[in-house]
């Protein structure tokens, strides 16, 4: 098996293959980010340019370091003062871009497209690292990966994702790659948070935590997106957390081994109990973050691997 892609800009386009490659790959980075060296060639004589329209310290700093473990110049280009605060667009920073001869484009947008706008005008294989409430392909790959590692297999599990959905473009990229590697994906929280078309993903639809939360391997809790949020979505913090946090008390209802992930940052005692997150018989969050450098340093060696093939036999 190979990874025929030239870019990451979500995990619609991947094959159930394809993620087994990057999470096997990535395996190989975690022995590598635990030993005494951490770093590698595989990116030796490249470029990357992490450009940031939103800011993110956990992933920027995730992506920072996986380039600079494997041996690439690596740029962070701060977008928030850029020209395109002066009215330059998109596509003329790409064509910028293309004048740099960069290799690897890492993009946050706040737009979703946007992403994919560039990848189409860029000569440079694109890694997206959020776009608006479209995907987070790398946050769904790391979560797979924490969730294989933690449970030993990555199919015909029951996960529950739990909070904002309709905010998240987390859930939107977790729910196609858990889909497609044969899970049970049940979305928990307020209607005004799981809007009735996610089902039409295969995901089941439940408001209430505990009955939603019955049985499950795997519990994923998400962020209140307030900054994405422009009308009253719930009535206040402290009912929500009431009906929709974690505690240990809904999390009873889980199955006795099940794992509470969170992508981070966590609102505590709004999404999640303090004592919850920080359980290390339950919580694989602190794994979360280890696994995201391993498997963005999988998914820049295999696109980096591919800027070497022939354009026709390479697909977006």
């Amino acid at each position: 098996m190979s990874f025929q892609h030239r870019h990451l800009l979500g995990i619609e386009p991947l094959s159930p293959a394809d993620i087994t490659i990057i999470l096997d790959l990535a395996e190989q980075y975690v022995t590598l980010n635990r030993s005494a060296r951490k770093h590698s060639e595989a990116l030796a004589g490249l470029t990357q340019i992490n450009m940031f329209f939103e800011a993110s310290t956990r992933t920027q700093a995730s992506f920072e370091l996986a380039g600079k473990r494997l041996g690439a110049d690596v740029m962070n280009m701060a977008m928030q003062s850029s020209s395109l605060k002066k009215g330059e667009t998109l596509i003329d920073t790409a064509l910028t871009l293309n004048a740099m001869h960069a290799d690897l484009l890492v993009v946050r947008h706040p737009h979703s497209g946007a992403v994919d706008l560039l990848a189409q005008k860029v000569n440079c294989a694109v890694l997206n690292a959020g776009d608006g409430r479209h995907e987070h392909p790398t946050q769904a790959l790391l979560d797979a990966l924490t969730i294989r590692r933690a449970k030993g297999r990555l199919h015909r599990l029951n996960i529950a994702i739990c909070g904002d959905i309709a905010h998240s473009r987390v859930a939107r990229s977790n729910i196609l790659l858990l889909g497609k590697m044969e899970n049970r994906v049940r979305l928990i929280g307020p209607p005004t948070l799981v809007p009735s078309q996610f089902a039409e993903f295969g995901a089941e639809i439940y408001d209430d935590m505990r009955e939603g939360l019955n049985g499950v391997d795997v519990v994923m809790m998400l962020r209140l997106q307030k900054e994405r949020m422009d009308g009253g979505f719930i009535p206040s913090e402290r009912e929500y957390y009431h009906r929709y946090g974690l505690d240990a008390e809904k999390l009873a209802c889980a199955k006795p081994d099940a794992i509470v992930m969170h992508p981070g940052p966590m609102n505590r005692g709004v999404e999640i109990d303090g004592e919850i997150a920080d359980d290390i018989n339950r919580s694989v969050i602190q794994e979360q973050v280890e696994m995201g450098v391993a498997v963005r340093m999988a998914a820049m060696d295999l696109l980096a691997r591919n800027l070497r093939e022939a354009p026709q036999t390479v697909m977006a």
